[in-house]
């Protein structure tokens, strides 16, 4: 088993070359978009950065399992190293070039979320953070905010866009933390929102229905940055629950209340 921090230079020449990929990309035309279900859009463009991923893992890490949206989070406990791929997180977005979006890629380490990657496309920043070793944004070591007041926090969402079911229950507590913070936004990338957690910009954050490729990687950024998450339950295990509560160790523990009031 290579060391950890190796992993993460793995996972930042794998993303830097799915990002460099979707730079040059052109955008298919509407007509080219296939709709996977309501509102959840892939195209060519996302198969592609996700070949370019698969293959620079595996040749880099033979035996490692690549696991993205067309496998089951089971598949994701199996192997000695088992990265979470999202070629491209927020693929609306780059269809409308709307300038955020992001490739994503964490890494289990014999069964534990250990690795995080993120590139943010569009201003070639790239995230990193391995377990024990912080998380990093070139050589600026990054770090949870330290905003403790709900009245001066700035706070990051996903709408339940494929999940419109639970729409009724997300405007209650969309209502709660409106209410009780400085504001809230919603840009449509998850990963960049979890780097934004890691590096401080948002205090806090929550979304109702996550996969586990779309929150790997900001998971161990956000932890090495100093902060806490867990679902909405407040479990740690994050992978197979689908709600996601972010934050500073302050606020993580106000918005988990709140929410869960709401």
């Amino acid at each position: 088993m290579r060391e950890i921090i190796d992993l993460v230079d793995v996972a930042v020449a794998a993303a830097g070359r799915a990002a460099a990929f979707l730079r040059q990309a052109q955008p298919p035309a509407p007509e080219d978009w296939t709709e996977k279900s309501r509102h959840d859009f892939v195209t060519d463009t996302d198969r592609g950065a996700e070949a370019i991923i698969a293959e620079t893992l595996t040749q880099r890490i033979p035996g490692s399992i690549v696991v993205g949206e067309e496998l089951s989070p089971a598949a994701a406990r199996g192997g000695d190293v088992v990265w979470l791929v999202d070629p491209l997180d927020g693929t609306t977005n780059y269809l409308h070039g709307y300038p955020q979006y992001a490739v994503s890629i964490g890494a289990m380490v014999r069964g534990a979320l250990g690795v995080g990657v993120i590139h943010d496309v569009t201003r070639d920043l790239v995230y990193r953070a391995a377990k024990g070793h912080g998380a990093w944004l070139g050589e600026r070591r990054l770090a949870v905010s330290t905003v403790a007041e709900p009245r001066l926090a700035l706070v990051g969402t996903g709408f339940p866009f494929k999940r419109l079911d639970g729409l009724e229950r997300y405007i209650r507590q969309f209502t709660a933390v409106m209410s009780g913070s400085s504001g809230i936004r919603r840009a449509g990338s998850a990963a960049l929102d979890l780097a934004d957690v890691a590096a401080g910009r948002f205090d806090a954050f929550w979304e109702l229905s996550l996969a586990p490729w779309d929150v790997a990687a900001g998971v161990v950024l956000i932890r090495e940055a100093g902060g806490v998450v867990t679902t909405l339950a407040g479990d740690e295990d994050v992978l197979d629950g689908g709600s996601l509560v972010a934050g500073n160790p302050v606020l993580h523990r106000w918005l988990s209340e709140l929410l869960r009031a709401a």
